[in-house]
């Protein structure tokens, strides 16, 4: 079988302009998965649940994580493509499951997109009260609305979609000088804190089997792993990479690079803060954290980086999604105006203000509806779901595509077809535990973002109209994708002659 993705004729497909090198692949994969949030809201949270073993479990969050980055990494090498799992999964196993893995991943992207414009809203709100500015004409300004809010994050959000539409490259640049003003304030004040905290370091905290119990250690696991969700965009830019193999090298870049921050921020968060305190601030950690360090104007810059973090992640969400349905629209599986490319800026113009406009109609719409605000706060809990049945699909179609290594070289085999297929399973197994968990945590089914029930079916209702969406494409648009048969490994002996 031809290593040509399977839609159409290369020569009539529409073509994004390559720009980008290794340190731009980073710059939009690190913006995606947001350290600076993840420790500033995801540390608390995880320590709620495993106390203090925070450094253990973001080491044993990892190595399913890896064994994902590894497949998409190998994927990549023979076939770079923006669709990535939508195109890898539809080869390898089935264009249904392609297809689905595609749709659930632009619906929950959204569904963030949507949350995040409130969160980077009120991150700006708040700064601007410690800068003393209470009010804007008659207004007065309240961290604590959800319009204001809401409108302050849409009018962020239009803006880096604007960057984003007129060059992949300006966007890439100025998500590496937000990174770059993170990463200064996360390692000083992460610094710091390790060398002045009042609490002593243990070995303890590295010990999994420390953690309180096997529930505990799941549910740790799951928060962790959200937390490196976003290093796969780093291969939806593939096409507009200079060379392909710069898309692996920033995702697995990427991918190090946070377990080194999370690391860092754990470590340093164990040492200022009580166990009592970190499960106690949750979603505020970092702000409490930079306040027990260093008084105002300094304890400042914790928030500052984390609203810089929060602007970045709204702009590496809209630009991987756009190139996800710039590929599905290249496939005809959705329609024409997702795979324009703009003659000037040479990126999916169209399908980029799109989905910038289509996530700003959201979150404004769950100002006036409350049970769709509901459902967003669902799509997001549940997320974790989504991301694990994605990544471990992705990596079953690596395993079965490259299953003639484990004759030709069983090193390689095992790197290509054994790791990325026990990954699998570990994702698997988390998600299935918590759907579990949703499930028996409720006896009736509630409009609520708390409800076990209602949050169970946010996935699964993503997953049954990404079915519904599949039989349009097939059977009204009759798209190539699903006319051209399951992939193959062929391409394995080529892999393992590139990779020596």
């Amino acid at each position: 079988m031809s290593d040509q993705p399977h839609s159409v004729d290369p020569a009539a497909q529409p073509a994004l302009r390559r720009s980008l090198g290794v340190l731009d692949g980073i710059a939009i994969a690190a913006s995606s998965t947001a350290a600076t949030t993840s420790i500033g809201i995801g540390l608390g949270v995880t320590a709620g649940v495993v106390g203090l073993h925070l450094p253990a479990i973001m080491l044993l969050a990892f190595l399913p994580v890896l064994g994902i980055a590894g497949a998409y990494s190998r994927l990549n090498k023979v076939e770079p493509n923006a669709g990535n799992g939508y195109v890898w999964v539809g080869r390898s196993l089935t264009p249904w499951l392609g297809f689905m893995v595609g749709w659930v991943n632009i619906v929950a992207v959204v569904a963030f997109l949507a949350y995040t414009t409130a969160v980077t809203g009120s991150a700006l709100l708040q700064l601007a009260g410690d800068a003393g500015l209470h009010r804007v004409g008659g207004l007065a300004l309240d961290p604590g609305s959800t319009a204001q809010t809401t409108a302050v994050g849409i009018l962020v959000l239009v803006a880096v979609t604007l960057t984003a539409v007129t060059g992949i490259r300006a966007a890439a640049r100025l998500q590496a000088g937000l990174l770059v003003f993170e990463y200064v304030v996360l390692l000083g004040f992460c610094g710091y804190g390790i060398v002045t905290g009042p609490h002593d370091f243990s070995l303890s905290w590295f010990d999994p089997f420390a953690i309180p119990s096997a529930t505990a250690l799941a549910q740790g696991l799951l928060l962790s792993v959200f937390c490196y969700w976003g290093f796969e965009s780093a291969f939806s830019v593939n096409e507009e990479v200079r060379d392909p193999r710069d898309a692996s090298r920033a995702g697995i870049t990427t991918l190090c690079t946070m377990l080194g921050l999370f690391l860092l921020g754990s470590i340093a968060f164990q040492r200022v803060l009580s166990e009592e305190e970190l499960a106690g601030h949750g979603a505020e950690g970092l702000a409490f954290f930079g306040e027990r360090l260093a008084s105002q104007p300094w304890a400042a810059l914790p928030l500052i980086a984390l609203m810089f973090s929060a602007v970045a992640s709204l702009q590496a969400g809209v630009i991987p999604t756009a190139r996800a349905m710039f590929a599905m629209s290249r496939d005809r599986t959705l329609g024409p105006v997702w795979s324009k490319v703009s003659p000037r800026y040479g990126t999916p113009a169209a399908g980029t203000v799109l989905i910038g406009v289509l996530a700003a109609l959201v979150a404004a719409l769950a100002l006036i509806i409350p049970r769709l605000a509901d459902m967003i706060m669902a799509t997001v809990s549940a997320v974790g779901i989504v991301v694990a049945l994605s990544y471990a699909l992705t990596a079953v179609a690596a395993a079965v595509r490259f299953r003639s290594l484990l004759r030709e070289d069983w090193r390689e085999g095992i790197r290509a077809v054994v790791f990325p297929a026990l990954s699998a399973a570990a994702l698997l197994g988390l998600g299935g535990y918590l759907g579990w968990s949703f499930y028996t945590s409720a006896d009736h089914f509630e409009v609520s973002a708390d409800n076990g029930w209602f949050l169970l079916s946010t996935p699964l209702a993503m997953i049954a109209s990404g079915f519904v969406a599949a039989a349009w494409a097939k059977w009204v648009r009759r798209s190539p994708y699903f006319r051209t048969g399951k992939g193959t490994d062929a391409d394995a002996p080529r892999l393992l002659a590139t990779s020596r």
